[in-house]
């Protein structure tokens, strides 16, 4: 080979090496993202956010938007100074699908961190723990075990993580067997439950403790799983905007704001009483109907929820208008007779009088508490405040502070007022020994009783509606 020929194909082969590094630099170009999700976002100014409507994640409120991940969402895009968009599925499977079809940046929707997840996502930071429970009616023979879930009507959600947990135990109990719903989603298997047209589902611990309220007969079975992480879910390749997440998330709990969302939605459910509820539930159709025009006239005057000044009232009196306790106060909204002469109040054993005079005193309650106390935790301080006395309340809130808490915020003062009963804490102070714990529980029944109430009257307009579509449709044919 001369030396010409020997250039010839060198050089060839240069350029060929070329042309085949030009295509392969190419080839990453093109399928490489031009930005990372995190630089996305703020390029477009919108967070893109996958979830559900459930009590539980997001739904709409007497206010707009509302729920845990909701909260958690506008707080996140408040942090990233931008705009956010919430894209609404009807299941877990569908979010799943369309977080890898990228039709969102984050699934925020109470999911609990599994291993077949983790194959395909990054999972943000744990915020709360969740069990996965069997859930049936009660009445009926109640399973305990695996092996007696076999030959029961057991539905899930499709895409739950409830079916990834049901197949570890089929390779032990080969028997077990279930059917898989895509068109109900785990909330709408429970009423399915409570209607007694199946006979048990499976759910999270935090969506059992908010249905069991609306429907009272539902029993928990057993636990299927131990304790479960609920996270956000992100892609793979979201490693900027996963931390991100991570750092805020960081921010958050530190802030004590976490356990502020988390109360302002949990803090009311860990109180369940199967015959009060019942009885709660069968009150609001045959009792509230007498007294419902005087609460939503008080309401009015006061810039109160009407649905609060019910709940409040059948925490006072079960919605009599002639109550009386051994203490003194009298009346559907149980005012002492100083109060009641305070507010203008002449007889308080009639119902609009007294429903007034309550309302007008929770007013004036609000009223006294320092402008840095905002809302919702304003209402719950000055509900605390209804029960136990403002001043009681000012005290809880000097403990707090010497505690290293916020006296602001609610979910640290029902950790305080508890040690009022505690001589070492309450000799200190300058109101003395109080029954912390009333005030506590108090304002725990009456958000309970709140939702619950609030819950009804949708469903009540609900079936008005369709009743009058059907007689509407009735009527044009």
């Amino acid at each position: 080979m001369n030396r010409k020929t020997s250039f010839i194909i060198a050089g060839t082969l240069v350029l060929l090496l070329s042309v085949l590094g030009l295509f392969a630099f190419t080839d990453i170009e093109i399928n490489k993202p031009k930005y990372s999700y995190l630089e996305q976002i703020r390029q477009n100014n919108e967070l893109v956010v996958l979830t559900r409507n459930a009590p539980t994640t997001y739904y709409e409120g007497k206010h707009g938007p509302d729920g845990v991940e909701h909260d958690l969402i506008k707080q996140f895009a408040t942090h990233l100074n931008v705009n956010y968009r919430v894209v609404v599925k009807d299941n877990t499977a569908d979010i799943i699908r369309a977080l890898a079809n990228d039709e969102g940046h984050i699934a925020a929707a109470g999911l609990t961190q599994t291993e077949n997840r983790a194959k395909d996502f990054l999972f943000g930071p744990s915020y709360q723990p969740v069990e996965q429970q069997v859930v049936c009616r009660r009445g009926m023979d109640m399973p305990d075990s695996i092996e007696e879930l076999v030959g029961v009507d057991l539905w899930v959600t499709a895409g739950a993580s409830y079916v990834e947990t049901l197949n570890k135990y089929k390779t032990q109990v080969a028997e077990l067997s279930w059917q898989e719903s895509s068109n109900l989603d785990t909330e709408g298997l429970l009423e399915k439950v409570w209607l007694k047209e199946i006979e048990c589902t499976v759910a999270d611990s935090n969506i059992v403790d908010i249905n069991r309220r609306y429907y009272p007969e539902l029993l928990i079975a057993f636990n299927l799983s131990e304790a479960e992480n609920i996270s956000w879910l992100m892609q793979k390749s979201a490693l900027g905007l996963n931390n991100e997440v991570k750092n805020w998330f960081g921010h958050l709990v530190r802030k004590g704001e976490l356990a502020s969302i988390l109360n302002k939605h949990y803090g009311f459910v860990e109180l369940f009483d199967y015959v009060d509820l019942s009885r709660f539930n069968r009150r609001i159709k045959k009792r509230l109907p007498r007294y419902t025009e005087h609460f939503k006239q008080a309401a009015n005057e006061f810039d109160l929820p009407w649905s609060l000044l019910a709940a409040q009232s059948y925490q006072e009196s079960h919605w009599r208008a002639k109550a009386k306790s051994p203490t003194g106060v009298r009346g559907i909204m149980m005012l002492t007779l100083v109060t009641a002469k305070e507010m203008g109040v002449d007889s308080r054993l009639n119902p609009q009088q007294s429903i007034k005079g309550g309302a007008k005193y929770l007013r004036h309650l609000m009223n006294r508490l320092p402008e840095e106390i905002l809302e919702p935790d304003r209402t719950w301080f000055a509900l605390a405040a209804y029960n136990v006395g403002m001043g009681h309340i000012y005290d809880a809130r000097q403990l707090a502070r010497e505690q290293g808490k916020d006296p602001n915020k609610w979910h640290d003062l029902e950790t305080v007022l508890p040690l009022l009963s505690q001589k070492k804490y309450y000799k200190k102070l300058k109101y003395g020994y109080a029954r912390g714990k009333e005030p506590v529980r108090y304002v725990q029944r009456i958000r309970n009783f709140q939702n619950i109430l609030e819950r009804e009257l949708v469903v009540a307009e609900e079936k008005k509606l369709k009743a009058f579509k059907a007689e509407l449709k009735i009527t044009t044919n």
